[in-house]
């Protein structure tokens, strides 16, 4: 009999819930928007109903209390989801399937297992998952294992300077920071700058994507001094744009001036820097990895 597993991905903007096969193969999914907890809750239940599972992982959006100590794991914490703030995504879901093991990480945290297993971080040990898009999220895995420290990374808000390309007076959008990287770099800050609806629509070759580039390059250039990962893996719908990954890898060498000294950093930046392999499937796949991963765990003890 084909053991199942349940994994969801979490989202601000919408749920993604899948069932998977202890492969890692998705075999039912549905996707729906995240509205109040109470609704999104309904729909959870409704899909993973029919199936039975032991074991389930979850990628939640935050700031999320991830902390398997405290009592408020699984907590959702300062969001701008005002009806989400302090409501246990948890306690609600183990709640819903009391028979079944439940694991909580951050929703960029679980994508970046995701491609380790299954995509572009497959038999790496330290990398870092950015995704770009409503907002910027950073996942990362040292010797194998999810980074939290004392909560958990927050990548998107690392402080970056103005590019010298920038010669207009836009200060970034981030509520709490302005000028940090999710500010000056996310989706609706390239939309802001240049007052369009979506930066999908602009030119390849528009001075946009320098800027943005310049933006990203800098960060990257923070997480290789401070991280030292063997892999880089941007996603989410701003690197869709791909004229993006040249511009990035050039600006990166740039900045780095020969200072860390490794070939990955200097001939094969192309191995380096790379979009992510699962694309939207990453935090769903993710999500089933760490449900398996509590199987394994519960069958091993």
């Amino acid at each position: 009999m084909v053991r199942l597993y349940a994994g969801i991905e979490a989202g601000g903007t919408k749920f993604v819930c899948g069932i998977c096969d202890d492969r890692g193969e998705v075999i039912e999914k549905a996707q729906f928007h995240t509205e109040a907890p109470k609704e999104t809750l309904a729909n959870v239940i409704r899909f993973f109903k029919p199936f039975e599972f032991t074991a389930m992982g979850v990628g939640s959006f935050g700031p999320v209390c991830v902390d398997k100590a405290h009592p408020k794991y699984g907590m959702i914490l300062n969001t701008p989801k005002l009806n989400w703030r302090n409501f246990n995504l948890y306690q609600a879901l183990s709640s819903a399937f009391p028979s079944c093991a439940i694991k909580l990480d951050t929703d960029v945290n679980v994508a970046a297992l995701g491609e380790q297993r299954f995509g572009a971080a497959r038999g790496l040990t330290d990398f870092v998952y950015l995704t770009i898009g409503t907002g910027i999220g950073g996942g990362v895995l040292i010797d194998g294992k999810m980074l939290h420290g004392l909560t958990h990374p927050e990548m998107g808000h690392v402080l970056v300077r103005k590019s010298n390309k920038d010669l207009e007076e836009f200060n970034g959008i981030c509520p709490s920071h302005k000028n940090c990287l999710e500010g000056m770099a996310s989706g609706p800050a390239l939309n802001m700058r240049w007052q369009v609806a979506s930066c999908s629509v602009l030119p390849k070759d528009h001075i946009a994507w320098e800027i943005e580039s310049d933006y990203l390059a800098q960060a990257l250039m923070n997480y290789v001094l401070v991280l030292s990962p063997q892999k880089i893996i941007l996603g989410g719908g701003v690197m869709k744009q791909i004229q993006l990954f040249p511009l990035i890898r050039q600006k990166l060498k740039t900045l780095l001036n020969g200072y860390v000294q490794h070939q990955n950093l200097e001939e094969y930046l192309d191995d380096f820097i790379v979009p992510s392999e699962l694309d939207g499937d990453a935090g769903l796949k993710g999500a089933c990895a760490l449900a398996i991963d509590i199987q394994d765990s519960l069958a091993n003890s």
